[in-house]
């Protein structure tokens, strides 16, 4: 159909313009974020790009539902004020019905949503997090310089000089915090360090000549202490990623299912698994509110409309909380999405019995 095919490429084209736009912003900030920690030399600028685009999926899990509901809010927006709506009203087609014209599109984005939700965004986050735990055991001596102290992760490393091949170093201090409670911290002084390149073995080596070593009771004034005329340091750099109760949104949709009965896993999947279905709520909302007069504009609506669709997704995240929490079951995130679908009808119902209303109340009035 002639109007399907006009409205889908209106809606697709404006809403893909307007979620570039939202990345744009979102990522611009944490790059920014990005290469400051890497102008610290906390992190590896050449990796850069490759965190941005593990972490893209994830952002996209909340800017493709609100670059659609704005798409549709303009595109809408736009008939009324053109007049466009006033002639597909005119030839009998409600805007209603132009809706259900625009529901195969809404399903196609659903599926990119939910793909996003189930998939990708947990895959990204678990790239992520290993290659920032790759990086911080690496990093902690590819980026040393000199006479400057250089923290990654639970390390904090000293040199007060470097040879120009980053593989000796002299005057070295060597901090580690303890990974468990109970723990010591361990700190090394040495004279001089050599780096030892091991065949297929990402961590790093490094042979220390000439020092002491202690062992440090964080809130104690318990140490040990022990000399050294060489020794070998070796820090490891975890090769599985381990996931607690609290890093959930990384894990794949399958362990959560596996575990669902876990409050913090429940409210992970069933924000994963109802998300998707905001798209809906945004063409309900769209359709009720986008309705202005011309002399109003097409903006007049926006950001009122922008504030409620907002509302739904912190809705959503409150309702995330509350079941991690135990204080709600995993049927409020249907509740939510059901609630702000008959608000949306309502608010439609609304704009048609205004007039009548109106009329009657005139007419009790004479």
């Amino acid at each position: 159909m002639i109007i399907r095919r006009y409205l889908v490429k209106q809606v697709v084209s404006t809403s893909l313009v307007v979620i570039a736009l939202l990345t744009l912003i979102m990522m611009g900030g944490r790059l920014i974020k990005y290469f400051g920690v890497a102008a610290q030399g906390r992190l590896d600028a050449s990796i850069l790009l490759s965190i941005i685009g593990y972490r893209l999926p994830e952002f996209l899990t909340l800017i493709l539902p609100l670059g659609f509901f704005i798409g549709l809010m303009l595109v809408f927006g736009r008939m009324y004020v053109d007049h466009e709506m006033a002639v597909m009203n005119g030839s009998g087609v409600s805007r209603h019905q132009l809706a259900r014209l625009l529901i195969p599109m809404t399903v196609v984005f659903m599926a990119v949503q939910a793909f996003l939700m189930l998939w990708a965004a947990p895959w990204g986050i678990r790239q992520f997090e290993a290659l920032t735990t790759n990086q911080a055991v690496r990093t902690g001596f590819d980026l040393v310089r000199p006479k400057e102290f250089i923290s990654s992760g639970p390390y904090t490393i000293y040199a007060g000089s470097l040879s120009e091949d980053r593989k000796n170093l002299k005057d070295i201090f060597f901090y580690q915090r303890a990974d468990k409670d109970g723990k010591p911290d361990v700190m090394i002084l040495a004279q001089e360090a050599t780096r030892v390149d091991v065949a297929d073995d990402t961590a790093n080596v490094v042979d220390l000549v000439k020092g002491r070593r202690y062992e440090i009771f964080a809130g104690t004034p318990k140490y040990t202490q022990a000399e050294f005329q060489s020794y070998r340091l070796r820090l490891e750099s975890d090769k599985e990623a381990k996931f607690e109760s609290a890093d959930v949104e990384a894990l794949p949709t399958s362990k959560l299912w596996e575990n669902r009965q876990d409050p913090v896993v429940a409210s992970e999947l069933g924000w994963r698994a109802f998300v998707p279905f905001s798209i809906v709520i945004a063409l309900i909302l769209a359709v009720a509110l986008s309705e202005v007069s011309p002399r109003q504009g097409r903006y007049l609506k926006l950001f009122p409309a922008l504030l409620i669709f907002a509302s739904l997704i912190v809705a959503l995240m409150a309702v995330k909380t509350r079941v991690s929490k135990q204080e709600m079951g995993i049927f409020a995130f249907p509740l939510v999405l059901i609630v702000y679908a008959i608000a949306g009808a309502l608010f439609s119902r609304k704009q048609k019995l205004a007039p009548k209303i109106k009329k009657q109340i005139q007419r009790v009035r004479s």
